[in-house]
């Protein structure tokens, strides 16, 4: 019997993208990424909201409806240089403040200025943060091998056409392929290039052949995974999880409910 995890409904493509600072550019990003069907993350800084440029905390929830905001500092220090406690205040009010406008919990975070430490890193799970994305790029499809140093497929002023295309040509059903973008907003509009984001979304988006989703639907989606429950046999697994998982069990796409057990032969 040959079993392998899927993305939801079967797919074994996801798309995200994550853009950071929340400026007044991102109500035209929204639009347009909204207008193909595509998800991102918004990193916030919460206690610069309605300042030099950035969007108001009263807008916030309506804004980014149907995608995630999660953190980035309430401030936007280089938390590495700064003092331990000055880090944890900084990381987990911003998440209090964020929760407060959105209503859910936020777990997301993308770090101030890409700065990060092996201390700064091994305090995350105890704050609450499920993942954290870095500066840099791989240019690559695969999955994050390290959830608080994860990196982006690409900046989207690098190669972000020519990834795309490589992106959606992809038919070989025994991987799983993630592609991640990610940017500022205000960026298009300092470069002059809203037409790049719009190519890239008429390329990716409204394709029944990706899961378009959220930074922490794919790290939760992914969490579910790994923690289904299979028979020594491998003739049935069972699924702790609330969210429903996919399977594709000789060539058969399977769903498991959450918290449904399901025999595979």
């Amino acid at each position: 019997m040959r079993i392998v995890k899927c993305f939801p409904g079967g797919k074994f493509k996801a798309l995200t993208l994550s853009y950071d600072d929340g400026k007044d550019a991102d109500r035209k990003l929204v639009e347009i990424l909204n207008r193909f069907g595509i998800k991102g993350t918004f990193h916030l800084n919460s206690g610069l909201l309605g300042q030099n440029g950035r969007i108001h905390a009263d807008e916030v929830k309506s804004l980014y409806q149907g995608h995630e905001v999660a953190a980035h500092s309430a401030t936007h220090p280089t938390i590495a240089r700064c003092p331990q406690e000055q880090m944890v205040h900084e990381l987990f009010q911003d998440r209090i403040a964020l929760e407060a406008l959105v209503g859910y919990p936020v777990r997301g975070l993308s770090y101030p200025n890409g700065s990060h430490s092996p201390n700064i890193r091994a305090m995350l799970p105890l704050l609450g943060f499920a993942y954290a994305r870095v500066v840099g790029s791989t240019h690559g499809f695969g999955l994050p091998e390290d959830w608080y140093q994860w990196q982006s497929t690409c900046h989207h002023n690098h190669n972000l056409i020519d990834n795309a295309k490589k992106f959606v040509s992809f038919n070989k059903t025994q991987y799983l392929y993630l592609m991640y973008v990610w940017g500022h907003s205000y960026e298009f509009d300092l470069d002059q290039n809203w037409h790049l984001i719009e190519e890239f979304c008429k390329i990716t988006g409204n394709r029944d052949d990706i899961w378009y989703a959220t930074n922490i639907e794919i790290a939760d989606y992914l969490a579910a995974c790994d923690r289904l429950q299979f028979a020594a046999s491998l003739e049935f697994v069972y699924n702790p999880s609330a969210l429903p998982v996919w399977l594709n069990v000789d060539g058969t796409v399977v769903e498991i409910k959450g918290g449904q057990q399901v025999w595979l032969a």
